[in-house]
């Protein structure tokens, strides 16, 4: 088997040329909503919704091109997230993946814009006709991924995240939050990617939602404590910018060191989980590891 680091990075070239085949290209009108378009989704980011896909398609045997739509759906719909996270009216960040964000590089309008069409994108790759032979969990693979994106989903939790701000929330109100948040997203790669090979078994099904609710909230652990620890340059994006902001976060709650403790329980966790696919969830597992000992 292949290093992991090695399989991260042909995931992330994988997913790299694919978004760079379903962004309308920069020369078609309109020119400079495409070319904006492309500039926020292309040349950065971790890929770990995308990695997660491909790791539950490997878990379940699900063939390689209707998991990389599914990768290709979730990058697109984190990246307008990101792109309208990053606004004045929300975080008012400047910089995101190592480069100003896209409306300092272009504008508030056209930010605006390339959030909403990377959106509408994303349901187009995955509701591509005869991209799966069963057309009942085509469906069920949009109606996830619509949950997941909206008011019960990532939508829901960064309503719940700027209303919380300069103030401190417990850790059940802290959890649910970014189960919605960052969680429902990273759900939603877990299952796309197994869906391609076709319905899910109750038992297959019930290990995979564990598996992505423990790396959810392990993964947004680790962000936190990053956001306090790690440098601008090493993140690509502003650090230390939720404690500046009164953000809620694991850290107004415990110290930076039991934060990777309780993210560490969380990923053995999921460990767990991911050994009940055998050899076959070996990625799943690379990446929950990968998830607690980033630096970025």
């Amino acid at each position: 088997m292949t290093s992991f680091a090695a399989w991260a990075r042909a995931a992330q070239e994988r997913t790299e040329a694919a978004l760079a085949r379903c962004l309308p290209a920069a020369a078609i009108a309109p020119q400079r909503l495409h070319e904006a378009m492309r500039y926020a989704a292309l040349g950065g980011g971790k890929r770990v919704r995308p990695m997660l896909a491909y790791a539950a398609g490997e878990a379940v045997e699900a063939p390689a091109g209707r998991v990389e739509a599914a990768a290709c759906a979730v990058e697109l719909i984190h990246v307008y997230s990101l792109t309208h996270d990053d606004l004045p009216a929300m975080d008012d960040d400047d910089l995101r993946r190592g480069k100003p964000t896209c409306h300092v590089q272009y504008d508030e309008a056209t930010a605006l814009l390339v959030g909403d069409a990377l959106q509408g994108l994303a349901f187009e790759v995955l509701a591509e006709p005869g991209l799966h032979p069963d057309p009942a969990v085509q469906l069920e693979m949009l109606h996830l991924l619509a949950r997941a994106a909206g008011s019960r989903g990532m939508c829901g939790g960064q309503a719940v995240d700027l209303a919380a701000t300069g103030r401190r929330l417990e850790l059940a109100e802290l959890e649910f939050m970014h189960i919605h948040k960052t969680g429902a997203l990273i759900r939603a790669s877990v299952l796309l990617g197994a869906l391609a090979a076709g319905a899910l078994a109750p038992e297959a099904r019930e290990r995979l939602e564990h598996y992505a609710k423990c790396v959810g909230l392990a993964f947004q652990v680790m962000d936190d404590v990053l956001d306090a620890e790690a440098s601008t340059a090493t993140l690509g994006k502003t650090a230390g910018k939720d404690a500046a902001q009164g953000k809620a976060t694991y850290l107004t709650l415990m110290p930076a060191r039991e934060a990777r403790a309780y993210a560490q329980e969380l990923v053995e966790d999921a460990l767990g989980a991911a050994t009940g696919f055998g050899e076959r969830g070996g990625r799943l597992a690379d990446i929950a590891r990968f998830i607690v000992q980033r630096s970025y």
